[in-house]
């Protein structure tokens, strides 16, 4: 069984799942919640965690639940969408950052777990839970695609 602390937690996956909800939701705003909200749900659940990459694992798979539970709420189908410059950090704007934010967010779920997060076709398939064939193509698809959107510029 592995030991932390939620401020060891914190201060060591705050950037990965906040940087993960943002290439889902492009809001900072909703980042910022989304990631306040793994947090929460952490202290809540009490969860024995096997190893660190468990651990990190289930952070990532919150993550994405809670962007696809905001996605799919009647409250964000009826707002407007927000204007804002998204950013991680200003010495990492890129025309590469900002060709991966153009992309679906299917596409920049699967770049961003495997280009910056380093998972495996198979780690990702499991946290997204989608199959390994369809994390493949949807990588290759997503390349291209920023192939051509980096091309074009």
């Amino acid at each position: 069984m592995y030991r932390y602390t939620y401020e060891e937690i914190a201060d060591k996956y705050i950037d990965t799942i906040y940087r993960l909800a943002l290439s889902r939701t492009k809001s900072q705003q909703y980042a910022e919640d989304i990631t306040q909200d793994v947090f929460v749900k952490l202290i809540s659940s009490r969860k024995n965690f096997e190893s660190e990459e468990h651990l990190k694992a289930w952070l990532l798979r919150v993550t994405i639940n809670l962007t696809k539970d905001l996605f799919s709420s009647s409250w964000f189908k009826t707002t407007g969408e927000l204007s804002e410059d998204i950013s991680y950090r200003d010495e990492e704007k890129s025309d590469l950052y900002y060709a991966v934010m153009k992309l679906s967010q299917k596409y920049r779920t699967v770049i961003h777990l495997h280009y910056y997060e380093g998972y495996s076709v198979d780690e990702i398939a499991k946290i997204t839970g989608a199959s390994p064939g369809t994390v493949k193509s949807q990588l290759h698809r997503g390349r291209q695609m920023l192939k051509e959107l980096i091309e074009e510029e």
